[in-house]
């Protein structure tokens, strides 16, 4: 029987049926260099520095996901509940090796971030992807169907106001309402 690897209440990981060599994990801060090389190799992502990719890893471990296939990180996102609105969970990256894709493991990541224990009690997931990105827009849109919920689209950083003309128009996608997280 395959498996799927997560994390119970207790952040151990954990292992249920899907596939024989995936495990879905929280990242530990030694993950730090696997996941700057990892969104390094995954254009269109904007590469973020070591150290914030660190920080990520330590700080913000309970609200990311890595996904481990055969032994090797292939998978990262990174997410956080918003100080200002904790009723929200950011969702920063989605990061998939190109050995990966194919396997559905974005929606599989997002789908135990959502179960996570640190995301209980958030009832929408924003992110923000630029025009160009399908493959952001249909991870969202199959995460929003998959779950019965409602994705809605709206502008965030635009080209010109905010990135000085250097970086395209952020769309903020809203899904809503989030699943609710099991209480055991």
């Amino acid at each position: 029987m395959s498996e799927t690897g997560s994390r119970d209440d207790s952040g151990s990981a954990k292992r249920t049926a899907a596939a024989p060599d995936l495990v879905l994990r929280s990242p530990t801060a030694e993950d730090g260099p696997a996941i700057t090389a990892l969104i390094a190799a995954c254009p269109p992502l904007d590469p973020n520095s070591a150290y914030c990719n660190l920080l990520q890893c330590s700080d913000f471990a309970d609200t990311c996901v890595v996904a481990e296939v055969n032994g090797r990180i292939a998978g990262w996102i990174s997410a956080y509940r918003l100080p200002s609105h904790p009723e929200r969970i950011f969702v920063w990256q989605v990061a998939v090796d190109t050995s990966a894709r194919g396997l559905g493991l974005g929606g599989r990541m997002l789908d135990e971030l959502a179960a996570r224990p640190a995301v209980r009690g958030a009832t929408t997931l924003t992110t923000t992807i630029t025009e160009a990105n399908p493959a952001s827009w249909a991870l969202f849109t199959a995460f929003a169907r998959r779950h019965g919920a409602e994705l809605t689209k709206s502008e965030r950083f635009t080209r010109d106001a905010h990135f000085a003309g250097a970086h395209d128009t952020e769309w903020q996608a809203s899904i809503a309402p989030l699943p609710s997280a099991p209480t055991n």
